[in-house]
């Protein structure tokens, strides 16, 4: 017998085909669910303050996570925009190449960013310490550099091409080339 036949079971009992796609969303059969009283849940809210979501205020940290990823990801896009057409209006490229490859890699790689101007390392990704570094278009070159010093476990190389294309590499520290002197370097390609 499969998880999924308490699906069948709802249908020979009668549930309505909007019942059982929630139980398909949720995994569970309705029968499985724990029951919540609402007087209870109502006398749990009665001293609770309402807000309206203009009231709200965020919190001055995240833990290194954006308040919404999806209004990053527009911010992103409208930084990427602005920059494209600053090029195109005047051939000279905006300097904000570290914060867009920051900002990529929170949301392509789940970076959560450490306070501004913390040293040592940029945020973390899955719990390792990571260095980002961003190549822009002004660059031939697909290789970073960092500081050999640095309180890093791996490198995000970012790459942002003459099309304001994006791609990027995370690479472990022990990859990285040039160990003994004060740089260590890491190659996108």
């Amino acid at each position: 017998m499969s998880d999924w036949e308490f699906l069948y079971e709802m249908r020979e009992r009668g549930y309505s085909a909007e019942d059982i796609a929630d139980a398909a969303g949720t995994g569970v059969a309705p029968w499985e669910w724990k029951y919540v009283d609402r007087e209870w849940a109502d006398e749990q809210l009665e001293h609770v303050l309402e807000e309206d979501a203009r009231s709200i205020q965020p919190v001055g940290s995240r833990d290194g996570f954006p308040f919404s990823i999806l209004e990053q990801t527009k911010i992103f896009r409208d930084l990427v925009d602005c920059a494209a057409r600053h090029f195109e209006n005047t051939g000279r490229y905006l300097q904000v190449w570290g914060e867009l490859g920051e900002i990529y890699a929170e949301i392509k790689f789940g970076l959560r960013r450490h306070a501004t101007h913390a040293p040592g390392s940029d945020g973390t990704i899955g719990g390792k310490l990571v260095e980002v570094k961003t190549i822009s278009p002004e660059k031939a070159s697909d290789r970073a550099s960092v500081k050999s010093q640095g309180n890093f476990e791996q490198l995000l190389i970012v790459r942002i091409d003459r099309d304001f294309q994006f791609r990027g590499k995370l690479i472990d520290r022990n990859e990285l080339k040039g160990g003994a002197g004060k740089l260590l370097h890491g190659r996108l390609a």
